[in-house]
């Protein structure tokens, strides 16, 4: 398995491809590959942990061994990123109880405010060694 950070997003969730698009741009060191929940690879991967959420649920992501979900995940990955995204890691010292319910309110509510698509979004060639499975 790659050494690379993963980040498992619902793929069907337009919430969840934009905010793929946008750790894209801003990940300029390219730490981050990227699954789909619906995958294959998703599915092998992810049955090796104890989820907490249902597969689809939360944006997940692997690092060093160890899976991350929720607001855990997105504060891990934004520490990540170019700019001043770093900046919201600060928020990690909010108990994660807080944290997840405004997380979990948002996506109970992501196909309804922002939309559904039929399939996975497709990446481009030049994007596609960023995407496993």
């Amino acid at each position: 398995m790659s050494k690379d950070a993963i980040i498992f997003f619902d793929g069907v969730c337009n919430l969840c491809n934009g905010a793929v698009q946008f750790v894209i741009k801003r990940d300029h060191h390219h730490e981050f590959k990227f699954a789909s929940l619906q995958s294959n690879f998703a599915k092998e991967t992810l049955n090796n942990f104890n989820l907490k959420a249902a597969h689809g649920d939360s944006l997940i992501l692997l690092e060093n061994g160890k899976l991350y979900e929720a607001s855990t995940a997105v504060l891990r990955i934004a520490k990540k990123l170019t700019g001043l995204w770093p900046l919201l890691y600060v928020f990690i010292v909010i108990p994660p109880f807080l944290r997840n319910a405004v997380y979990r309110w948002v996506a109970r509510h992501r196909y309804q405010w922002f939309g559904k698509q039929d399939q996975c979004w497709v990446p481009t060639p030049e994007l596609k060694s960023r995407f496993l499975g």
